[in-house]
């Protein structure tokens, strides 16, 4: 599966490093080249040779010391290298990276790198939560680097919390993800909406709906690992923002519409995967409503599908359309309002959707109309972006 594929492991010191033997041990199964670059306090977990005996390759621990055949180590590894992954990854490699910091072989190498990096992070949970560490893996997410992320449960140290590094199957399908998904979008730009909007009543109130932004994340995430540059305009949510995204956060519906419009001659595809609401109050207090009896009038929305229509020209636009009763009709009557390319048509009486992590969906277009099984979110997104690609 991976064969032909070049993996430089970065392994930094930590009482995860035994685990890092089975993730080698699976990425040669799968056949992959590996490289290991170690630090010089993994080695005192595990040493240079049980790794070299389990990849069949040099493990580079010092690059003043050690070359290949007069080649400098960090700068071969990193241009050879079809991806990075650092397991485990401690809060100083992480800090290093998000730095630029190049004191030894493996953060040297990172600076260096220019593929995809991966990180699988693992430490004391007090660690992890730490103000440095969060400001540190949000600098590495902006800057796309992806992550294998920790996990709750009982930590070496005694504790319980989340700083368990993910296990070594999990790690490897996340690699076997990125190095064979079809680079199918490269060069295009994705912009995807996502979440609920919140319209204010008070102070203290505003009326939203029960999106949990699961779907539209699926979407950015599959866009992403095909090659794509992806803007998020994203409203409340529950669903993991994917990493290497660029995330412009809303609140109401007009916000969400005035952030789409403004770069709509900015993108190649279109995907309205947010739930805005489509009335807010005429009238919002400035201080909590207090009253036995509530009358609340309420006035439309801009749309935002419909005003990326009208501008779209040749680009393409892929609208939603979550229905009670009449789900086909009122899904292509919405299509053509919108001016879309196709429709994605959720049956929400039918079908639980709103923060499931599957769903059941109907694709409109304006020739057929193919209905799928309930599959993972990520499998739905997956299919839609494929869709595109065939219009």
């Amino acid at each position: 599966m991976l064969k032909g594929k070049k993996i430089v492991v970065g392994v930094s010191g930590g009482i995860a490093v035994y685990k890092v033997c089975y993730l080698v041990r699976r990425l040669k199964d799968l056949n992959a080249e590996v490289d290991i670059v170690m630090t010089e306090n993994a080695t005192k977990f595990v040493s240079p040779l049980t790794f070299e005996t389990l990849s069949g390759r040099p493990v580079t621990v010092d690059i003043v010391k050690e070359g290949y055949n007069g080649l400098v180590p960090h700068i071969t590894l990193a241009n050879k290298a079809d991806m990075i992954v650092v397991c485990p990854a401690t809060a100083n490699i992480i800090g290093k990276f998000a730095c630029g910091i190049a004191d030894d072989a493996l953060s040297t190498l990172l600076v260096a790198s220019h593929c995809p990096v991966m990180l699988a992070p693992a430490m004391n949970v007090h660690m992890y939560e730490s103000v440095a560490v969060q400001a540190n893996l949000e600098t590495l997410k902006k800057r796309g680097v992806l992550f294998a992320n920790a996990k709750e449960g009982f930590l070496a140290c005694g504790e319980t919390g989340k700083g368990r590094m993910a296990e070594p199957q999990e790690i490897a399908d996340h690699i076997v993800e990125v190095l064979t998904t079809p680079k199918d979008f490269e060069g295009k730009r994705v912009l995807v909406t996502c979440g609920a909007t919140s319209e204010p009543l008070d102070g203290v109130r505003c009326i939203t709906n029960y999106s949990s932004g699961k779907m539209g994340c699926a979407i950015a995430h599959n866009a992403l690992q095909r090659g794509a540059k992806v803007t998020m305009i994203l409203g409340s949510h529950s669903a993991t923002v994917p990493s290497g995204v660029e995330v412009v956060p809303v609140v109401t519906t007009e916000q969400m519409y005035q952030e789409t419009l403004k770069r709509a001659q900015d993108f190649d595809v279109f995907v309205m995967a947010a739930a805005p609401c489509d009335y807010r109050p005429e009238k919002v207090s400035d201080t909590k409503i207090k009253s036995k009896d509530l009358t609340i009038n309420f006035v439309k929305n801009p749309d935002i599908a419909k005003a990326v229509g009208l501008v779209k020209g040749d680009k393409k636009l892929v609208v939603f359309s979550a229905e009670t009763d009449n789900g086909i009709e009122y899904a292509t009557k919405k299509m053509k309002e919108k001016n879309a390319d196709f429709v994605v048509l959720n049956d929400v009486k039918a079908n639980v959707v709103f923060g499931s992590d599957y769903n059941k969906v109907t694709i409109i277009d304006a020739d057929s109309m193919q209905d799928y099984p309930n599959m993972p979110k990520e499998e739905v997104a997956a299919l839609i972006l494929d869709k595109v690609l065939k219009i």
